[in-house]
């Protein structure tokens, strides 16, 4: 089998080239921008057959260059959901993406894409339907431009195409991300570089750090992505999120006490740990009124419908994994 994988260098697209050649599969082509150089470490090991700036792929791959491939895994985009610059969000995340739809339908070759959890916006259900779709910025609303086209197209597909909804990725290979990494990677260098964790305070009618998000490991989201390779029988735009809803409070808890497991130390709850001082609550900013949400969860029924039951891990297993890795062991 023959895939492409875009963005390969980052998070998801880095673990999704891994997760292939872990099942065989080593006809992989990488496609990023690798101006950040630093990025090939998320490739380091991994089995590539080729490699394409994004600035050359698309039309390449448009005119037929690259050969037959069974499989696109279009992970590549501008997601910085702080960027302001419209032009460059909708040339990367909608006309890319809309360019290549068209190139895979016109081969029959499958599409497997990152959509986002940011089209809902401002929702409080996280419904794949139109009625739940509120994005607060244009970063979610590039995302929701491209799952509106495919909507349009899919009864009359020639392939495969499936969008994933990613809530809160976390895990390894994130490092380059800077602002944008999770939480939890956040989380684990303020502890080794301060020896506490900060969260905010009371917000939103929600006690201190109680604010909750669908935290998603990067290895589940890998998972799913490789059961629809299996299923490509299986299309549509589907939530891809844990279904669970966890606090702040439970990453800070399962950071400190995956370091507290290394020392060989006792796990701590989360009240001792905010009466030593290891979590800290700082107040509210005041930037992010009225512009944060406080609650994500993502409903997984129409993912369940499809017959892909991967059972994801919740924040505390998660976490040790990707602490681990962190620390240099297997995660």
């Amino acid at each position: 089998m023959k895939v492409v994988v875009t963005g390969a260098a980052g998070m998801i697209g880095s673990n999704l080239v891994h997760g292939l050649n872990a099942i065989g599969i080593d006809d992989v082509i990488a496609v990023d921008d690798l101006t950040d150089g630093s990025k090939y470490a998320n490739l380091a090991g991994a089995a590539l057959s080729d490699y394409f700036d994004r600035r050359d792929f698309y039309d390449r791959f448009a005119r037929g260059e690259l050969g037959k491939v069974d499989c696109v895994f279009h992970e590549g985009a501008c997601s910085d959901t702080m960027e302001h610059d419209g032009r460059l969000m909708l040339d990367l995340n909608y006309r890319a993406s809309k360019t290549l739809l068209d190139a895979c339908q016109a081969q029959g070759v499958r599409l497997l894409y990152a959509s986002s959890a940011a089209t809902y916006g401002g929702a409080v259900s996280f419904r794949e339907e139109p009625e739940f779709e509120r994005p607060l910025n244009v970063y979610g609303w590039s995302k929701l431009l491209f799952d509106n086209v495919v909507r349009r197209m899919l009864a009359g597909a020639t392939a495969q195409v499936a969008g994933f909804r990613y809530f809160n990725v976390y895990g390894p290979r994130e490092q380059h991300k800077g602002r944008m990494a999770s939480v939890a990677f956040h989380h684990a260098h303020q502890l080794r570089d301060e020896g506490r964790v900060k969260l905010f305070g009371a917000y939103g009618g929600y006690a201190a750090g109680e604010q909750a998000r669908d935290f998603v490991f990067v290895g589940d989201v890998v998972a799913v992505n490789l059961w629809f390779l299996d299923h490509p029988e299986a299309s549509g735009i589907f939530n891809l999120g844990s279904g669970r809803a966890q606090p702040f409070n439970d990453v800070a808890v399962a950071v400190v006490n995956a370091g507290r497991a290394a020392r060989g130390e006792a796990a701590a709850s989360l009240a001792e740990l905010v009466a030593a001082g290891t979590i800290e609550y700082v107040d509210f900013p005041t930037a992010l009124i009225g512009k944060y949400q406080c609650f994500t969860e993502a409903d997984l029924s129409r993912l369940r419908g499809t017959g892909c039951d991967h059972a994801f891990v919740d924040v505390a297993g998660g976490i040790a994994r990707y602490m681990r890795w962190l620390g240099g062991g297997s995660g």
